[in-house]
């Protein structure tokens, strides 16, 4: 059975242009990525114990510490180059991304060396014209602001 990872993608509007927030993942492996690794706060969940929505809501607060917001648009289901399914949902909302805190997760760094290190899920955040939004996401993630968009929000 594939892998599930259900998210949340923040819009605004500013200046009439349509906005969405995305997160660039932490840790050692992203750091120097920028362009097509943007993502929006999601995560994988057991569908047989939690129910999607609600597990993109959880992620979008562990991933931001934000409010996921209370109205949500269905984005449906885009299932990933590696196989993984892909729920999202829209909501209009608005942030700082500078405020933005990330849960934590630990990992062996550098790799054989037996130190435990700490680094942020999420590193930070920053609002993105759809335009260069699909540049800087993930390129099998891009489906979602297509939908986003076609929703006219």
């Amino acid at each position: 059975m594939a892998k599930r990872s259900a998210g949340l993608l923040m819009y605004r509007r500013k200046g009439g242009v349509l906005e969405v927030l995305l997160v660039h993942p932490g840790g050692p492996y992203w750091a120097r990525r920028d362009e097509g690794a943007w993502s929006f706060p999601k995560g994988e969940y057991d569908s047989g114990l939690e129910d999607a929505l609600d597990a993109a809501k959880r992620e979008f607060t562990e991933e931001t510490g934000f409010a996921p917001g209370t109205r949500h648009l269905s984005l449906g289901e885009a299932r990933q180059r590696g196989g993984k399914l892909v729920s999202a949902w829209a909501f209009e909302g608005d942030c700082d991304p500078e405020a933005l805190v990330s849960n934590t997760f630990e990992l062996e760094w550098p790799p054989r060396s037996g130190t435990l290190r700490t680094f942020a899920e999420a590193d930070r955040g920053a609002w993105f014209a759809t335009a260069s939004a699909r540049r800087s996401i993930l390129p099998g993630l891009v489906v979602f602001i297509d939908r986003l968009e076609a929703l006219r929000p």
